[in-house]
């Protein structure tokens, strides 16, 4: 969705420099034009404003893959005019999704039968198969509680705070309240004894998070596990899992095999995971998989038969490219086991040698974990003089995206800075990150603190303040940086 802000109030009409070959009149900036173009200059035209977009492979906030091979690319590009949604027309297509299916399932280790087939649909990223997964728990409490002759008016989901937003637009989209267990100092993920003591009897699932978009961290299925089966013998409940393994689901398997987090654990009864993610598939793909089929209700399921033959159907939407999917299959079957090992131990290892040059830098605190997802968090030890927000926006000038953000209650006093490293992310990108962030820091150093020295004036300009903590001090700093960067969005287009 587009919020309807222009990116210029009194320019309302597009030039182009090269397309003035083709084409002299200016075309209206929010109209359509009243006349065609030649295919060139539209070419042109819009290949000239992309060229300020960010460069994706410097885009170190997002966990979304930027490369392909070129064979897969081809690939997509020979099937973006297959509709997904037609199996009777593009029965191959729909083949190669269910393969797909069933190799993710075995990959989480659910306890399939010989010739038994999996449960599972590919989705539009991992929104739409939390929508799904969520969907299917409410259901399935809300015939449980009918069942018993109790009100099912006032489902809830326990998950920590650090997850994305996808789940609170779940909770509010589908009325299932959200209810979160707060953070702390130092750590940084759901708390599993916390979170078992807010279940309750209207609790449809409790969602943990493999990969925390915060700091890359795995929370403790296995433990969270053990406490819910605890609690489920003491109160006669039937409380399960959900894990969230959008980010960490195509590492765990290759880095971590022993970690137990998936159908290993009889309470997880259903994973979603991110294709254009780790799974190295351009944006736009996500999986859900259930652990067997009486964990996805029958009446969630919808039959057609207007394509052709009887189509079964569980998605939100419903036409959508059949691209995304194939190129799945191909990165499965090329790559392999083996293959995607060596690229998730090359990530680890890249993050690991930008850990390093930080922390010989001696300037930053590291917030992210070894085990987990390859992205280094961090944040400065001293940001009395500048902040993490200023060495974010400095090192734009250097073509790197890497953003700064605030941790959610009870811990919104820390600030912290995220690299995420991608395939396409090379160790010697690594290094020359390493080189830039110093430069950035000598730059600041050398200048004054713009934003403390508003503070240091105004608090001096006062009679009668007390002398704030640090903590304090931090919080305004954080609050006046996301005021400034805020101020800086209503400038330009808005996207949600």
């Amino acid at each position: 969705m587009v919020l309807s802000k222009t990116a210029s109030e009194s320019d309302v009409s597009i030039h182009s420099t090269f397309a003035s070959r083709y084409v002299r009149t200016s075309l209206p900036r929010f109209k359509m034009p009243e006349n065609s173009i030649p295919k060139e200059a539209a070419y042109q035209i819009i290949n000239d404003e992309l060229m300020l977009d960010g460069n994706p492979r410097l885009n170190l906030a997002s966990f979304v893959t930027t490369w392909m091979e070129p064979e897969c690319n081809k690939l997509m590009m020979d099937s973006i005019n297959k509709n997904y949604v037609d199996m009777d027309e593009y029965p191959v297509t729909t083949e190669l999704q269910n393969r797909c299916v069933n190799m993710i399932a075995h990959l989480f280790n659910a306890p399939l039968g010989d010739g038994e087939t999996a449960v599972g649909v590919g989705t539009v990223g991992s929104s739409e198969a939390i929508m799904l997964a969520g969907l299917a728990f409410k259901r399935k409490w809300q015939n449980k509680m009918k069942a018993q002759g109790k009100p099912c008016d006032k489902p809830n989901i326990v998950t920590g705070a650090n997850v994305q937003v996808c789940w609170e637009k779940f909770a509010r989209y589908f009325e299932v309240e959200l209810k979160e267990v707060k953070l702390s100092d130092g750590y940084y993920v759901m708390d599993p004894e916390k979170a078992v003591e807010m279940v309750d009897e209207n609790t449809i699932c409790v969602a943990a998070i493999l990969g925390s978009t915060l700091n890359g961290e795995f929370e403790d299925v296995k433990r969270l596990n053990d406490l819910l089966i605890e609690k489920n013998k003491e109160t006669g409940w039937d409380t399960p899992i959900h894990v969230d393994a959008a980010s960490g689901g195509f590492i765990a398997p290759f880095l971590y095999p022993e970690l137990e987090w998936d159908f290993r654990l009889p309470l997880v009864k259903s994973i979603n995971v991110s294709g254009h993610k780790y799974g190295l598939v351009y944006a736009g793909i996500g999986w859900a998989i259930w652990r067997n089929k009486e964990d996805l209700p029958d009446e969630l399921i919808f039959h057609i038969n207007y394509l052709g033959a009887d189509q079964p159907t569980f998605t939100l939407n419903f036409s959508k490219g059949s691209s995304q999917v194939i190129a799945q299959y191909y990165q499965l079957i090329r790559l392999g086991f083996e293959g995607y090992k060596n690229v998730m131990e090359n990530c680890q290892e890249n993050a690991r040698v930008l850990r390093e040059g930080l922390e010989k830098s001696g300037r930053f605190n590291i917030i992210s974990k070894e085990i987990g997802v390859p992205l280094v968090a961090f944040s400065l030890k001293d940001n009395s003089q500048h902040n993490e927000f200023e060495i974010s926006e400095t090192l734009r000038r250097f073509g790197w995206i890497i953003p700064a953000y605030t941790m959610p209650p009870n811990a919104q006093h820390v600030t912290v800075l995220r690299v995420v490293i991608r395939e396409d992310f090379s160790r010697t990108l690594a290094e020359r990150l390493v080189i830039d962030i110093e430069k950035v820091l000598h730059e600041l150093d050398t200048l004054p603190a713009r934003v403390n020295a508003k503070l240091a004036v105004a608090e001096a300009n006062g009679s009668g303040v007390h002398k704030k903590t640090d903590r304090e001090v931090q919080l305004e700093i954080t609050t006046a940086w996301k005021k400034f960067v805020a101020d800086k969005k209503k400038k330009t287009n808005g996207v949600c």
